[in-house]
């Protein structure tokens, strides 16, 4: 089962191109650091969280939100250490996994009827959103993406995706030409997700330094954890997306960048 929930990137099956990737990815970013987070911009993310089920600390966000309004500087200063050092704390970076079970699969015996979600620390979330908001502002400030792609940016949904396709179709009905239409769905696309691209596309983009260093150790020792009656199970990530926000968009961001 946690071969599913957790997948594993395993060196031995890399090629001469993985290979270069990696290699690329262990060199330090040459850029130049972004700024610091502000109280008000840790303030924003926090008051316009849901209050869902909390991670393994047991924290709510009403709770953090309570701890914010009482020592805002000392956790800004927090948040901020992150960032200068590179750092995203292990203890953040632990999911505590609950298998959901897809609509149409209650009769199937297959580990793939459940859809894990992954319960993670508030603390941890909000660096998530703090860190995934200034990468979002800096791709899409230097128009990074392609102007094509619909998912993961703000102001655009698959509305947007099917107007185009039928504004290109008809423009082909009018000049007399044949349009195909070819459609891809990529099965267990989050689960493929291979984190030496993406960090490869960050330093491509020219992403600030202090936000690649975050974004590496985001990637880095993550450990899934799933728990049933009196038996617990543990393992390490090393691909795809936990179910968390900063990694999904950030795979989807990248999705359609050439790596």
């Amino acid at each position: 089962m946690m071969d599913i929930f957790a997948p594993q990137d395993n060196r031995r099956d890399d090629n001469d191109y993985h290979k270069q990737i990696r290699a690329l990815t262990e060199q330090p970013a040459n850029t130049v650091d972004d700024r610091e987070f502000t109280k008000q911009e840790i303030r924003n993310i926090i008051e316009n969280m849901k209050d869902k089920a909390p991670g393994e600390d047991g924290i709510t966000i009403v709770i953090y939100n309570h701890a914010f309004k009482r020592v805002p500087t000392f956790i800004t200063e927090i948040y901020n250490g992150c960032l200068k050092q590179g750092i995203f704390p292990t203890e953040w970076k632990k999911a505590k996994l609950i298998p959901i079970i897809k609509p149409g699969k209650e009769r199937s015996y297959k580990v793939s009827k459940y859809c894990p979600i992954s319960l993670l620390n508030i603390g941890g979330k909000v660096l998530e959103k703090l860190m995934i908001n200034r990468i979002n502002h800096h791709i899409h400030t230097n128009e990074y993406i392609n102007k094509n792609q619909h998912g993961f940016r703000p102001q655009t949904s698959t509305i947007d995706a099917v107007m185009a396709l039928k504004d290109y179709i008809e423009e082909g009905f009018r000049s007399g030409e044949v349009t195909v239409l070819v459609s891809l769905d990529v099965e267990g696309a989050f689960n493929s997700a291979w984190w030496p691209s993406i960090l490869k596309s960050l330093n491509d983009s020219g992403c600030p330094r202090n936000l690649q260093n975050l974004m590496k150790s985001y990637l880095s020792k993550r450990l899934a954890m799933l728990q049933i009656n009196n038996i617990k199970i543990e393992a390490e990530m090393t691909r795809g997306s936990p179910r968390a926000r900063a990694v999904d968009l950030v795979c989807g961001v990248f999705s359609t960048v050439p790596f």
